[in-house]
């Protein structure tokens, strides 16, 4: 570079904040530029749907609406540089290796050179205190860099031709404001996430598409509430989850500009009653016309009532079915939210709810048994059982008392069993607004590891087959099938008959003495130790419940049809064997020997003294766990450290936890991490 051709260099100027209510706007600068991130400060916090007007459902309190600041740095250039002095070596007249530069109007540099260029690692420092430390590839600041501003600013990571370009961090000196993930060309764009706040409690993650959020990502407010779903000009716009965990609401369905406009589901939730497995929530389904109640839709109320029709407004208005909690029906006209025959009758007031006299479980709680004839127990009903199949296996004269026999045996049991409902229904879950969750397939078939079913001579999956005689063979196996209480009982005196029915035979009452064994054997003494590696660790089995849904998709690839009847899609051990081998999975530490010891762990059916059979059907938890088992063995921590290298030369050189003070960290688990990379 010689000397005779160093211009000035521009001074970083700042523009004006952009005024609302345009949330962003960015210059288009030369190539050559660094532009600052432009920086929200905290964008609109999200109001609710506008208030309902019925007394079952309860007042939405509107968020305050705060408006987002933005701060603009016009990009230092270096393209007219004018060297007053120079302090280092000359080859031919031409700077070279290291060596300092100084600039007319106050510019330095301080670095390498090489034939008269900026050209290696190096610091330029403006007059005005803007500092750029990184590469320079003959006067271009390029690859990986940092910039600081006078106000502390800063963004550290890829740079291209002077912009942010890659991946880079970005954190406001004047506001608690910073941004991680993927630019181009100096503006946020691709995967990214930016935090409002340093305690890290306001933040958005998500894509973003030239500064602007587009595409899906996740909102989560200061307040705690969380939208997940589409975006689309900083707005949400198209399918998406409102939660409000403020006032205990969720909607879910479609938006657009910000607006709940569409189709969906806005449920509220109400108090819950304690020890109540059911939730009192007030639901709508239906059209929504920019944020209210407007076309046809369905209102269920936690009373019992429900209003199936025409909204105008958030009111009833036009025809409609109302039917109300003591089972009486109108069907007509309604007008304002009235019935149109009855001006002056207020269908929401005659039916206001009383949370105090709804009970779902009584000092005296009853169970019916039905029988397939329609025939029902004289102790009343709450929870009703079908067992009419084991029924048809007495003579008629004595399934009475069979049936009467039965629902004491489950009486007895029933606190316990409930708790025990309770307790896998909310393993690997997130927590539930209303603290109520439904028992899944997959956590069912953890329920029966730990009592140890599977040591009776029956198998998970032919427990399947045995309790799923009505399901399709496509879903008999499926983790996601989800079972209310009255099916897990159900299941319980189904297996107990399957299991103990020989050492009962010929003994009446025949249910009752099946169910209290299984109960005093296998359930009471066992229930609720959890065993295995999937569900042993919360934190642990959140990070494995991310790739429930690609490993059943695995599953089901590599399944075959069963020979025996309903010739359902099962995998057997032996297929999930030459699964690993098909994906070359089998190595030095996880030998085929070391996978037989896998499946056999806690399987009385896999080895014989030193046989193996590997023809036995595996169902999916069996298959998640073996693979979290296998992972474990086959991935080293040298494979970790190796996929961390990658990972960082594809994104940055830089670690992100350097420059996420009160930014949410997830620590990785050993198991979580070598799955990952196993996958």
């Amino acid at each position: 570079m010689a000397k005779d051709k160093k211009k000035d260099g521009k001074k970083a100027e700042k523009s004006t904040p952009v005024p609302p209510p345009v949330p962003e706007t960015s210059f288009e600068g030369n190539s050559s530029k660094l532009s600052c991130l432009q920086t929200p400060l905290n964008q609109v916090e999200e109001a609710q749907a506008s208030p309902f007007r019925f007394q079952e459902e309860s007042k939405e309190m509107k968020e305050p609406l705060i408006q987002e600041a933005a701060q603009y740095y016009e990009e230092p250039i270096l393209t007219q540089l004018i060297v007053e002095s120079y302090e280092g070596e000359k080859v031919h007249g031409l700077y070279e290796g290291e060596g300092v530069a100084y600039f007319q109007g106050g510019n330095i540099y301080r670095g390498m050179f090489s034939e008269g260029l900026m050209h290696g690692q190096g610091t330029y420092i403006w007059a005005d205190g803007v500092k750029y430390e990184g590469n320079f590839v003959k006067n271009v600041q390029m690859y990986n860099g940092s910039y600081t501003w006078p106000d502390g600013s800063m963004y550290e990571g890829e740079v291209k031709n002077g912009v942010r370009h890659g991946f880079g961090i970005y954190k406001c000196g004047m506001q608690p404001v910073s941004y991680i993930g993927q630019w181009c060309e100096g503006k946020r764009h691709g995967k990214g996430t930016i935090y409002y706040n340093q305690e890290g409690t306001s933040w958005y993650e998500g894509d973003w598409v030239n500064n602007i959020k587009a595409g899906w990502g996740i909102r989560c407010y200061k307040s705690g509430n969380i939208y997940e779903g589409q975006w689309e000009k900083n707005v949400r716009h198209g399918e998406g989850r409102m939660r409000w965990l403020t006032t205990n609401q969720e909607y879910t369905g479609q938006w657009v500009n910000g607006i709940q406009h569409g189709y969906g589901t806005h449920t509220w939730f109400l108090k819950r009653i304690l020890g109540s497995q059911y939730p009192l929530r007030n639901e709508y389904v239906g059209n929504f016309v920019n944020g209210d109640r407007h076309g046809h839709g369905r209102f269920f109320y936690a009373s019992g009532a429900m209003y199936d029709g025409e909204w105008v407004c958030n009111k009833k208005h036009g025809l409609g079915r109302f039917i109300f909690k003591n089972g009486r029906i109108y069907e007509g006209e309604f007008i304002n939210d009235q019935i149109a025959e009855y001006p002056t009758f207020q269908v929401d007031v005659m039916n206001t709810q009383d949370l105090s006299g709804i009970r779902t479980q009584s000092p005296f709680e009853t169970i019916r048994v039905v029988d397939g004839r329609g025939n029902t127990s004289v102790l009343g009903s709450n929870i009703e059982l079908d067992i009419s199949s084991l029924l048809y296996l007495f003579p008629k004269k004595d399934r009475p008392e069979e049936m009467k026999q039965v629902e004491y045996a489950v009486l007895r049991h029933i606190s316990e069993l409930r708790r025990i409902y309770s307790f896998y229904s909310s393993l690997g879950c997130d927590q539930s607004l209303d603290n109520t969750f439904l028992m899944t397939k997959l956590q069912f078939w953890r329920f029966l590891k730990d009592c140890r079913f599977h040591h009776c001579n029956v198998t998970l999956a032919d427990m399947d087959k045995i309790l799923n005689d009505k399901t399709t063979p496509e879903e008999i196996h499926s983790p996601y099938e989800t079972l209310l209480l009255r099916t897990f009982l159900t299941y319980l005196i189904h297996l107990a008959v399957h299991i103990y029915h020989k050492e009962f035979k010929d003994k009446g009452p025949y249910l009752f003495k099946c169910f209290s064994k299984m109960m005093m054997k296998n359930i009471i003494p066992n229930a609720c130790h959890i065993q295995g590696i999937l569900f042993c660790e919360q934190q642990q089995t959140v990070c494995a419940i991310n790739y429930i849904d690609k490993c059943w998709e695995i599953y089901r690839a590599y399944c075959r049809p069963s020979t025996i009847p309903p010739y359902e899609l099962t995998m057997k051990m032996r297929h999930f064997l030459w699964m690993l081998k098909d994906l070359n999975m089998l190595s030095k530490q996880l030998t085929a020997t070391k996978i037989v010891e896998i499946l056999a762990k806690d399987n009385p059916f896999v080895c014989d003294g030193d046989d193996s059979n590997l023809e036995h059907e595996m169902v999916f938890l069996e298959f998640f766990e073996a693979l979290l088992d296998c992972a474990l063995v086959y991935v080293t921590n040298d494979m970790i450290k190796q996929q961390v290298d990658i990972v960082n030369q594809k994104g940055s050189c830089y670690r992100t936890d350097d420059y996420t003070d009160g930014v949410r960290n997830i620590p990785q688990h050993p198991e979580h991490s070598s799955f990952q990379v196993m996958l």
